[in-house]
Order: C-alpha cells, then structure tokens, then sequence
C-alpha cells in the first residue's frame, strides 16, 4: 500500500497510543488530520510531545465525538479513518456511566455515518480486550463470548456492534483491531505500568489494586504496526483481530518485575481505594493472536523486558508530571 499523499484522520490523537499511531503516519507520507477533544488550554495532549517536523504536518481539529456535526466536518475529505477516540477509563466509567456510553458509543456512530456519507475507503475501529471480561478460556480468540463487567466494556461492546452491523448492513469497509493493554512512553498512571514506575521513582510505597489479575500486555510500538497492518490489509474488512503478546503476567509480578529492573526495594500494597467491585473485575486476558499471525503476518518485536526498560527511561524524564500522591481514575 502506498501511503504517500493518502489523506488519513486519526480520532484520540491526542492520546497515548493514537499520538504514537500519529508520528507513524506522517513518516510514511500520509496526510494527516487528528480530531482531538476541545478544552479551551488549546492543549493536544499527547501531539504537544511530538516533534516540531511532525506537528508542522499535521491539521490539528479539536471537537467533540458526540458532535456529529463536528465529526462530518472532519471526515470529509479523508480517505482513510483511525478511530482511537474514546473514554477509556475504567474506574471513571463506574463514576459517570452515561459520558463514557455517549462518547464511546455516540462517538461511533458518528464516525459511520460520516464515512458512510463520504465514501472513506477504509475506517479501522478500535475495539479492547475488556469487551472479553474474565477469560472463559485462554488463550481468548475473536469468537470468545462478550461480557459487559463495567460501563466502559459494555460501552465498548456496544460500539463494536454498531460497527459489525454498518459492515453487514452497508457494506462499510471498517476493521475492527481488538487491542490487549498496550504500554509504553506518553501512558498516563491511569494505566497500571506508568502508576508502578513513577510510585517507585518518587514514593516509599506503591499502592495498586489487586494484585492478583493476570494481563497480556504489549509494546506501544508493536500496537502501532499492528494498526497499520490491519490498514494495508483488504481481507482485514468485516473482520475482528486481537493484537497482544501472548504471554500474561499477574499484577503482583509485574510490580515485583518493574521493581527489581529499578533496583530498588519498595512495599506494595494492595489499596481498598482502587479495588474494583468483585464482579466487575476482570481476572485473566491472555490473547490469541494466530489471526493476526496469519492473516497480517503480525508478530510482536519487543519483550516485556526491553519495553519495561524503554518505558521506565521515559518516565525518569518527565517524572514530574505523575501525580503519584492520586489515585488516577
């Protein structure tokens, strides 16, 4: 596929993989559009952290969502579409239910219709390894069952479904990629790598949730060929595909991991505060990914290890902007 001059808009831009998903794009020669969520600071999140060279050649459209209007304004004209553009938090959805199922489903449906009505040759949805809930089984293909175990998954799910229905019903040429929990430099400690790293950095103690729950977890950089492979692929249209590791890690090790590659000797405790209800939880994801082997000849590059050592790198330098003293919802 060639993607010089091709016109791309990337929804949640201004987040941590999509501003990753971001700087990729403008390498290989696209032209970029991002939709990022309005605040009156002009902040872009994650854009304001990318290079002079790569801002200079991006159009930065700040909206909302839920705007329907907004969002057909900015997918006019585009040939390609990334929806990253989401509320992702888990403990904030069980806050403020309806603003995540708006954004997230709403938010959707917009960029449907949008692509619907302007002919986008290829939109690439992204979906979450939390539409999976608690494993069934593992490792956990595309035809695991769905649960909704809190608002955001649900909402997730939801979205997912709209998706497969404008595939079914109007042929809409949109991917769905099915993310397991990407890590890496410009996470915010919502996530729970960045929350042990910048704990042990400034902290005598680290306070996590349950120790217990196992995830798979991968490198932002191989999340991101991830989404362009399902972009350059035809057969990926109408289709479903996890992208992961295949290899879990509990809670408790990955902190005993982070803090044994740091050097240093710190207690974990497991805060009641940031528990989540018991049915809600989510105790084991371990991917398949032979779908993505096989159909985008994907495979993750970077171990644990290194992406652990390349993250805990980035945090020392921006340390400062973790508000480690919070319980980052």
């Amino acid at each position: 596929m060639n993607w010089k001059g091709k016109r791309v808009l990337i929804t949640g831009a201004g987040g941590f993989i999509g501003s990753h998903l971001t700087g990729k794009i403008v390498d290989l020669g696209a032209k970029v559009k991002v939709f990022i969520r309005y605040n009156s600071r002009n902040d872009w999140g994650m854009i304001d952290v990318l290079s002079t060279e790569i801002k200079r050649e991006i159009e930065v459209v700040a909206g909302d969502l839920k705007d329907s209007d907004a969002v057909r304004k900015a997918v006019k004209g585009m040939d390609m579409v990334f929806h990253l553009g989401a509320l992702i938090g888990i403990p904030y959805s069980y806050v403020h239910p309806r603003d995540v199922i708006e954004t997230n489903i709403l938010g959707t449906l917009n960029i449907l219709e949008s692509s619907q009505e302007f002919c986008v040759e290829k939109i690439i949805h992204t979906s979450t390894s939390e539409v999976y809930g608690t494993a069934q089984y593992v490792p956990i293909d595309e035809k695991h069952p769905l649960q909704g175990q809190s608002p955001y998954s649900a909402s997730k799910i939801g979205a997912d479904k709209i998706v497969e229905s404008f595939y079914r019903s109007y042929n809409l040429p949109v991917a769905t990629i099915r993310p397991f929990n990407t890590y890496g430099p410009r996470q915010s400690a919502r996530a729970i790598i960045p929350a042990i790293i910048s704990q042990v950095l400034k902290e005598d103690k680290i306070f996590l949730g349950s120790l217990s729950p196992s995830r798979d977890f991968t490198y932002v950089d191989d999340m991101v060929n991830g989404f362009i492979k399902i972009a350059e692929c035809k057969e990926a249209v109408g289709e479903v595909i996890n992208i992961g590791s295949g290899f879990e890690i509990s809670i408790g090790e990955l902190a005993k991991k982070i803090i044994k590659i740091m050097g240093k000797k710190i207690k974990i405790v497991s805060d009641s505060e940031r528990i989540r209800p018991i049915q809600s939880e989510v105790g084991r994801l371990l991917a398949d990914v032979s779908k993505a082997r096989k159909l985008l000849k994907w495979e993750p590059a970077i171990s644990l290890e290194e992406g652990l050592q390349r993250t805990i790198e980035q945090i020392k330098k921006e340390k400062e902007r973790y508000k480690t003293k919070i319980y980052n919802v």
